[in-house]
């Protein structure tokens, strides 16, 4: 819980990852270049006093990770969203066992999403059912430009993809987060586009579909197709920390975020850790649309408590307490005192947020 200046706010950082770059994990130049175009991004768009060495960006591990998130960083719930990675990194990037451990420690404090391939097949479709009951899956994290093999990429569009959707469907997995942001060396820049995702938002409305970097660097595209998919969300991992370097289009972000699909579908991420949450949660509640941008419209307290934390509780039925909701919800959301209301059938709207 982070509290300025008498108001409280809820954190849910939506997209964390304990992962092992390290040398000795390095399947090749690869896993090198994967690792350094992060850390490039953790140097130039970080304030000084953030700044990792490199050494201990290559791997962070769990202590830490508790540290710099619940310790020190303010947050009240934290979702993994791992990468694979397997053609980089020996024993994969993001590490699935530690993380679960940590997940199944602190159930409070942590959920566990996992990945799925479609270019697997059939075999990763029993994989997926099994992974789904071991980790009890709410949601999963998918790297569309991720490399298998001669492959450099997929799409949420392939009939494959469609097949493993289905199967979320059937094993109660409703949140798809899918990287559609800035490339990653070696990966190639079109595989993360985000045009793919019309489609399987149209095709599966009971699925939400959670974009993280809200497509950055194709914010406009991102928009126009989010706008008219209610179910499609944006993840601001990325997107964050321009609130220091950038401040001018960080706004413009938001604000453009806010203008077409609306304050109920944005998600806060720290992007953990290439970033830490501490200072873009203290950031983001002080942040306020420049007055000479007048196009987008000045940030509410609401819209900043719905942002930083009551959104993905809402998604993922994390227990908020009541003293940190907003009072409208608890008049019209049907919420109890003791958290968020297993939404009805015919209820979707109330999940997902309509944004227009």
């Amino acid at each position: 819980m982070y509290t300025k200046d008498g108001e409280s706010y809820f954190i849910v950082d939506a997209h964390v990852a304990l992962w092992d770059a390290r040398r000795e994990n390095q399947r090749n130049v690869h896993g090198e270049q994967f690792i350094d175009c992060f850390y490039d991004y953790h140097r130039n768009l970080s304030p000084e006093s953030e700044l990792w060495g490199h050494e201990e960006f290559l791997y962070a591990g769990g202590e830490r990770l508790m540290k710099d998130l619940f310790t020190d960083g303010y947050v009240d719930h934290a979702i993994f969203q791992p990468a694979y990675l397997g053609e980089f990194y020996k024993t994969g990037f993001g590490q699935t066992e530690e993380a679960f451990a940590l997940s199944q420690a602190h159930p409070d404090k942590l959920t566990y999403n996992h990945n799925f391939d479609p270019r697997n097949g059939e075999a990763g479709l029993d994989q997926l059912r099994a992974d789904a009951e071991r980790f009890g899956l709410q949601g999963v994290k998918l790297y569309t430009a991720e490399w298998h093999g001669d492959s450099r990429g997929w799409s949420m569009r392939d009939p494959w993809t469609y097949r493993y959707l289905e199967v979320c469907r059937e094993v109660g997995i409703k949140n798809i987060h899918i990287h559609k942001g800035p490339t990653i060396r070696p990966l190639d820049r079109d595989a993360f586009d985000v045009a793919d995702i019309d489609s399987c938002a149209s095709d599966f409305t009971d699925l939400n579909f959670i974009v993280e970097h809200v497509g950055l660097p194709r914010l406009e595209d991102f928009c126009w197709i989010a706008t008219q998919e209610p179910n499609v969300h944006g993840g601001l991992a990325v997107a964050m920390p321009f609130i220091h370097s950038r401040p001018r289009y960080f706004a413009q972000i938001i604000g453009e975020l806010l203008y077409w699909i609306g304050e109920d579908r944005i998600q806060f991420s720290s992007d953990y850790s290439i970033w830490t949450p501490r200072w873009l949660v203290e950031r983001f509640v002080d942040f306020q649309i420049p007055e000479d941008m007048t196009e987008y419209a000045p940030l509410t307290l609401a819209q900043k408590k719905k942002i930083l934390g009551l959104n993905a509780a809402s998604m993922y039925g994390i227990e908020v307490p009541e003293h940190l909701r907003l009072p409208e919800d608890l008049a019209d959301s049907g919420e109890t005192a003791t958290g968020p209301r297993e939404p009805a059938a015919g209820d979707r709207d109330s999940l997902v947020g309509a944004g227009r």
